[in-house]
């Protein structure tokens, strides 16, 4: 499949099966508070390939990168800003011996944590920033690039760019969306789902879409507001286990892997090309979902 690209295969037809979380995998795999994650690349690799692997085996067709924060701006925190291009390539390399030469590795690019509206970041920094980890996760193996997570419009239409104009590959960009007291959706910074996904691919993103911060259940409002704008465009859900409930003074994640999988008939006919998890989702929720799409 490597040797397809993810849009062609979608545009055929074919609803595609995406990975599920890694952040809360990589906590339950004895991640501390305060220790950076994508260094597990180089220190840990084992246990980051066994994160892919399990995801693969519970039947997706693409996963994901240990590189959410591999920014140069998230990277410093930990004194690691000279090592971009080593943990990069390395959390490329790892997810693409788990996928093998038949699924797509489609590698993680998380906002960076800088503002552009509050000038602690000019464009150029932010767009090279976004360049030096593209063309490493690009080197390691990667067939595309998941942007995603994004609030900022300004912030997501660079990064785009700097992935379309440094390498080949194909770009996923996603955003993140709360439901207000109207019963709208907006992201952190006030946009539409319309206004931010149209920014994206006037950047020259290929395949759009959500993730984090609602369950199947809202995605599936977001995506058909989506689909009255933008009708053709893959479009891409990485969805929480439902909302989080803290139990404990811990963040528990509610939906089982058939609740979500009860709701993949919806979520396509929604308009959903890919489907995957985000928060609390596990290879159990994958496998729930594969059957749901095998089914319809």
């Amino acid at each position: 499949m490597s040797k397809t690209k993810i849009s062609d295969t979608v545009k055929s037809g074919r609803i595609l099966i995406s990975d599920g979380a890694w952040g809360t995998y990589l906590q339950k795999k004895g991640l501390k508070p305060g220790e950076c994650p994508e260094l597990w690349c180089v220190n840990r690799p084992k246990d980051i390939l066994d994160i892919a692997k399990s995801y693969i085996d519970a039947g997706a067709d693409m996963i994901e990168t240990n590189s959410f924060g591999g920014t140069i701006f998230k990277l410093e925190h930990y004194g690691l800003a000279d090592r971009v291009s080593e943990i990069n390539e390395a959390a490329a390399k790892i997810s693409r011996d788990a996928a093998g030469g038949d699924k797509w590795v489609i590698a993680s690019i998380g906002p960076t944590g800088k503002m552009l509206v509050v000038g602690d970041v000019t464009e150029s920094e932010l767009y090279d920033g976004f360049k030096e980890q593209a063309i490493a996760l690009e080197k390691g193996g990667a067939d595309a690039l998941c942007i995603e997570t994004m609030s900022a419009i300004d912030e997501g239409v660079l990064a785009v760019k700097a992935a379309k104009e440094n390498t080949d590959m194909e770009v996923i960009c996603t955003f993140t969306f709360e439901r207000t007291v109207k019963n709208e959706y907006r992201t952190m910074m006030g946009a539409t789902p319309i206004e931010a996904i149209q920014a994206a691919l006037v950047a020259g993103a290929d395949i759009i879409g959500t993730n984090c911060s609602n369950g199947f259940e809202r995605m599936i409002d977001i995506v058909k507001e989506i689909r009255t704008a933008i009708p053709d465009v893959p479009v891409l859900v990485h969805a929480n286990a439902g909302l989080p409930k803290n139990v404990g003074g811990v963040d528990i994640f509610p939906d089982t892997p058939e609740q979500m999988a009860d709701l993949v008939p919806a979520l396509v006919n929604a308009g959903t090309n890919i489907i995957g998890g985000c928060c609390g989702t596990s290879p159990d929720h994958i496998k729930a979902i594969k059957r749901a799409i095998e089914n319809l």
